[in-house]
């Protein structure tokens, strides 16, 4: 079996891999992104980009397969698949991190 993992965020705000094994049943499962304060899972670019928006991000840069997201005054950017259906988790993650307690990651 393939070594697998979920970042974790430590109490001492460091984040780390904490490694799993995975099977084919939990590995084709995947993952979703929720917004907390609704409780609503991100279908699509337009509903995340709602969700992100209410939270000061704008579009910075698109092209034909990602759209950048911006905070005005910030440094920080967001990458996002256009095509939704290709969001992975490293996507997810990205806005986890820089909107702590907004969004999290499930496993569907």
């Amino acid at each position: 079996m393939a070594a697998g993992g979920v970042w974790v965020f430590r109490k001492d705000g460091v984040m780390e891999l904490e490694r799993q094994e995975s099977s084919p049943a939990t590995s084709q499962r995947g993952k979703a992104l929720v917004y907390v304060p609704a409780n609503e899972t991100m279908r699509s670019l337009a509903a995340l980009e709602r969700r992100l928006g209410s939270l000061g991000w704008e579009r910075y840069y698109e092209d034909r397969a990602i759209v950048q997201l911006h905070k005005r005054g910030g440094v920080d950017l967001i990458s996002i698949p256009r095509d939704f259906s290709r969001l992975r988790s490293t996507h997810m993650y990205d806005v986890v991190v820089k909107n702590r307690d907004q969004f999290k990651v499930v496993d569907l």
